[in-house]
């Protein structure tokens, strides 16, 4: 795209970033209304653009929709207490707020929000870079849906090494009865009682479901915008439709991971009991095996309303917050360097 403000130079936005070139044009940065192209911002957008983009992103989401992800939490255990047996979203709320305090729902929320930071900064700037990279490597003149694959799966390994830790304290707190009152007790016992290890148990599930998750979600995302937003234009609409049907698809998809990483970051006493396991339950084809002892298939999508209407808008809200900031900035460094 384009930016043309004021003082800007022309020589500062001569060139389009990942050589995208997806509206067929190539050289329109504008449509016939006047709107900008969205997803091309040039190549001078620097890393630290993308990850100061991608913090945001990753800080709001998850703040915004942390009370449904605690339901989420709690919905999904293999054998919830008789008083934690909620059938809705709603009605989970405004019991977990009646029975356990108003702001019960946002335990655990600190954390979240000190992992989501760095882990959404190092997402974005890798998927960036690797989109753009892998791009030149196919010599592809427009959007390569094999790339955006490749380099969202490779940003995940990096996410997810960070955002990991954080799920587990957050999801430990998050349980109904938790014995944790802080992420810092929390942090402080998991450490004490299970070693270090506890912390990225759950690691190789989160990566066998976020790898797919991501390539569901970008293929989709690209192929919807494809129907809806063709041009590519400056079209926030487009962008929140089809980030949240992608985001919901691949929730839907990858929900009995989610059920199974659930398992291993929280290690539900009464869960492991009822299965006979003593100890620590470890390992994703154990995980697997539990669920299906417990629950049946049925069990696998315990929780899956609630996945969905938890990450449709999130990932509405994370690539909106996302591309508004990066065009901010970017233009911001633009200004800042034209000549006066």
């Amino acid at each position: 795209m384009e930016l043309r403000s004021g003082s800007v130079g022309s020589q500062a936005v001569a060139r389009r970033m990942d050589g995208d070139s997806r509206d067929g044009g190539g050289g329109g940065g504008k449509d016939a209304t006047g709107s900008e192209d969205y997803e091309n911002l040039p190549t001078s957008a620097s890393v630290s653009t993308h990850m100061t983009a991608g913090a945001m992103a990753g800080i709001l989401e998850h703040s915004v929709m942390y009370p449904v992800d605690s339901v989420k939490t709690r919905m999904q255990s293999l054998s919830p207490d008789p008083r934690a047996q909620y059938t809705s979203i709603y009605g989970a709320l405004k019991r977990i707020m009646r029975t356990e305090g108003f702001w019960r729902p946002l335990r655990g929320l600190n954390v979240m929000i000190m992992g989501a930071g760095p882990a959404h900064a190092m997402y974005f700037a890798c998927y960036e870079n690797m989109k753009r990279t892998l791009n030149d490597v196919f010599h592809h003149q427009g959007n390569s849906h094999l790339a955006n694959g490749i380099a969202g799966s490779m940003a995940t390994l990096l996410h997810d090494a960070v955002m990991n830790p954080a799920e587990v304290v957050k999801q430990r707190l998050q349980m109904y009865n938790s014995q944790h009152r802080s992420a810092l007790s929390c942090i402080r016992t998991v450490w004490r009682t299970e070693g270090l290890g506890a912390f990225y148990r759950s690691y190789t599930t989160q990566l066998t479901m976020n790898i797919p998750f991501q390539s569901i979600h970008f293929i989709t995302y690209e192929f919807l915008q494809e129907q809806v937003n063709p041009h590519r234009t400056y079209n926030p609409q487009s962008h929140i439709i089809s980030g949240g049907l992608a985001g919901a698809l691949a929730a839907a998809a990858t929900t009995p991971l989610d059920v199974c990483k659930t398992l291993l970051n929280t290690q539900e006493n009464v869960a492991l009991s009822l299965a006979n396991i003593s100890g620590r339950l470890s390992g994703m084809a154990n995980a697997f095996r539990t669920v299906y002892q417990l629950n049946g298939l049925a069990g696998y999508f315990k929780g899956i309303q609630a996945r969905v209407i938890y990450q449709m808008p999130s990932t509405a809200i994370s690539w909106s917050v996302y591309e508004f900031f990066k065009y901010f900035l970017t233009k911001r460094q633009l200004e800042n360097r034209a000549p006066y």
